[in-house]
């Protein structure tokens, strides 16, 4: 498979771009959260379900994070994608999730958001096709640096990169490593079926 090749003009197609990148998407989700569970298991001796935010980020003093420690309605267990389900049940719905709600959610939360990801880069790789160089892999960092290290931070729902350890740091970007490698992999042969 020759990753820095990219496809030629002709064959390009956004529709069947962005249906082979939230398929890449999805599949890559899923790899990202065996890897994760990997991970955790050998590193701590723990295993959780979903979300690069997975490992324990404990409670952020900021945005979704301080509001819902305001309320008393924060666990410093939960995962990004699990403060913000909580968060949104809170303030849109008034209501407090249970733990099981807010795995399924969180869990949610984590595979909708791969997969759109996924979709947009299906869909980038159609119109400029050098996204898809370097094997998925850019894209991966690209998404870990701006969502993982700066959007959930900076709406209070993780700490920012500054007060987490290196390991956290290197587990996230690893993660994030895998999603970009996978949904690459599964996106490009997709396509080449379509």
């Amino acid at each position: 498979m020759n990753f820095n090749k990219p496809d030629k003009l002709q064959d390009r197609d956004i529709l069947k771009g962005l249906v082979a990148g939230a398929v890449g998407g999805m599949v890559a989700s899923v790899a990202m959260n065996q890897f994760q569970s990997m991970w955790q298991k050998l590193k701590e001796g723990q295993e959780r379900a979903h979300g690069a935010q997975s490992m324990q980020q404990g409670l952020p003093q900021r945005g979704a994070g301080r509001i819902l420690q305001e309320k008393g309605k924060d666990d410093p267990d939960d995962d990004a994608t699990e403060r913000l389900s909580n968060f949104i049940s809170e303030e849109v719905f008034d209501h407090d999730l249970t733990e099981g709600e807010k795995d399924l959610a969180g869990t949610a939360f984590h595979y909708g958001f791969g997969l759109t990801v996924g979709g947009v880069y299906g869909m980038a790789a159609e119109l400029l096709p050098e996204v898809a160089i370097g094997a998925g892999l850019p894209y991966g960092a690209l998404i870990w640096v701006t969502a993982d290290e700066g959007v959930v931070p900076l709406l209070g729902l993780s700490k920012s990169p500054s007060e987490l350890p290196f390991s956290k740091l290197a587990y996230s970007f690893s993660s994030h490593l895998v999603y970009g490698l996978t949904a690459e992999i599964v996106r490009r042969a997709l396509r080449r079926k379509l």
